[in-house]
């Protein structure tokens, strides 16, 4: 496959990933991000994901890799701020955090 066509499949990702996002947010928060904002939180938790080692991390017994959704909020609100993207509330990102985590269960990738 070629570097084109995996930008392509990445892209249709996300707007799965964003329109899954969007209607996982409680009926308050549906009209408080804009598509933009959701795309840039996606690439804040990617982001995380990379920094963290969390990718790297060995899984327990069970087979599951330990994931804290408060310091994947707290990394988001940190470098929007940093990002002068503005401030946002971390319990509102943390139904962004949980509704991209939802979408990774829907398609098998995490339990």
């Amino acid at each position: 496959m070629g570097l084109e066509e995996d930008f392509f499949i990445a892209d249709a990702d996300d707007e799965k990933t964003v329109e899954f996002i969007k209607n996982y947010l409680p009926q308050e928060l549906k009209e408080k991000f804009s598509d933009d904002e959701l795309y840039y939180f996606l690439d804040l938790i990617d982001e995380y994901y990379a920094e963290s080692g969390i990718l790297d991390a060995q899984p327990d017994e069970d087979g599951y890799v330990n994931i804290d959704l408060e310091e994947v909020v707290a990394f988001i609100v940190k470098e929007a701020k940093s990002d002068e993207q503005g401030e946002y509330d971390p319990e509102d990102i943390l139904f962004v955090v949980q509704g991209e985590m939802e979408y990774g269960n829907s398609l098998g990738q995490v339990d």
